[in-house]
């Protein structure tokens, strides 16, 4: 088992420096600087809104700390750009490599932008992606033990200082003192306050991957310029296990013919197996993971 696995496996994260080749680097920032605009001049309307910390977002709020579904073909060469990305060789090996499968299992998933708001600072709760704040102590393990089908990064393109991670903690239940600082809907004060919580910081052009069901939370300042790459890829051998993760972020746009003649044949292979994902999940039975 290779060094990164290995601390991936014990501390629910690895740091993995310089994927991105200097003309990419270049590429990425540019198409975030121009999805970014599109966002905050309100005509890209898919985006996180401050004030809100999970799916379903709305509209209630002018300011954003996300972009969402930036493969959309709607984003014209920007998206280009970055399914580029996504299904780059570095980054697609290093999954393959995390989840100990073929590339021929790797499924395409989310990849959205987290960016600063512009007025007001923001912060997401203490969570796990796919447990509910108050799941039983039983059913927090289940969850965990399950949890092993896909992984989340996030590459920053400036530098990082936002996502806070309790090492370790992907693969137990939360201590009652844990509890107490995640069974609520508001952001802590002070992330700090978890136990066992390190703050992670991110240089231009490093990549975090994570299990996201490692408890987590994040705070943004509105006085930081923040563009981080935010995606995951699942492990198709394991079925409709991250279906509802997946769906309910809402992805009818990638059956559009354009956005699959955008994609790479690596990255078409990966589509088809998210295809095969949502034509075996029931579109009644897509849930919300998280409230807030």
């Amino acid at each position: 088992m290779s060094p990164i696995k290995d601390t991936y496996d014990s501390q629910g994260f690895v740091i993995v420096p310089g994927l991105i080749s200097p003309h990419d680097f270049s590429e990425l920032q540019k198409a975030s600087e121009t999805v970014v605009n599109r966002t905050r001049k309100g005509s890209w309307p898919h985006r996180r809104t401050v004030g809100k910390q999970f799916p379903p977002f709305d509209n209630d709020n002018p300011d954003s700390w996300g972009v969402q579904h930036v493969m959309h073909p709607d984003l014209g060469e920007s998206a280009v750009v970055f399914s580029n990305w996504y299904t780059s060789d570095d980054l697609t090996r290093i999954c393959a490599e995390l989840l100990q499968c073929g590339e021929e299992d790797l499924q395409l998933e989310l990849f959205n932008l987290l960016i600063n708001p512009l007025e007001h600072s923001f912060a997401l709760r203490w969570h796990r992606d796919d447990v509910k704040e108050n799941a039983l102590p039983e059913q927090e393990q289940a969850a965990l033990d399950k949890w092993h089908t896909g992984v989340q990064w996030n590459t920053a393109l400036y530098e990082d200082s936002c996502l806070y991670v309790v090492p370790g903690s992907h693969r137990v239940v939360r201590t009652p003192a844990q509890r107490v600082h995640s069974c609520t809907l508001k952001p802590p004060s002070n992330p700090m306050d978890m136990p066992g919580a390190a703050l992670l910081t991110l240089k231009p052009g490093d990549t975090v991957f994570y299990n996201s069901n490692i408890l987590h939370c994040a705070a943004y300042d509105h006085k930081v310029k923040r563009a981080t790459l935010h995606a995951c890829i699942g492990d198709a051998r394991y079925g409709a296990t991250r279906g509802r993760n997946i769906l309910q972020h809402g992805l009818s746009w990638v059956n559009e013919e354009r956005f699959k003649k955008q994609l790479t044949t690596k990255g078409k292979r990966m589509l088809d197996r998210l295809l095969e994902l949502s034509k075996n999940s029931s579109v009644d039975g897509i849930s919300y993971s998280l409230e807030g």
